[in-house]
């Protein structure tokens, strides 16, 4: 995994400007405020909203 603490400490939601945490797992990384899931591809978050997966 390339997200080291430091930068995921710094990744923010561009929905709702919070802290998203990281689902090692399903590589993805979570916003619970905004109820999404950001896929991370190849190492590199992609947070752009159209491409995330809504949680239920």
């Amino acid at each position: 995994m390339i997200l080291t603490p430091e930068l995921l400490a710094k990744l923010v939601c561009p929905v709702t400007r919070t802290p998203l945490r990281l689902d090692e797992a399903r590589q993805e990384l979570v916003s619970d405020e905004a109820r999404l899931a950001y896929p991370i591809r190849n190492g590199v978050p992609v947070l752009l909203p159209r491409k995330a997966r809504p949680l239920d």
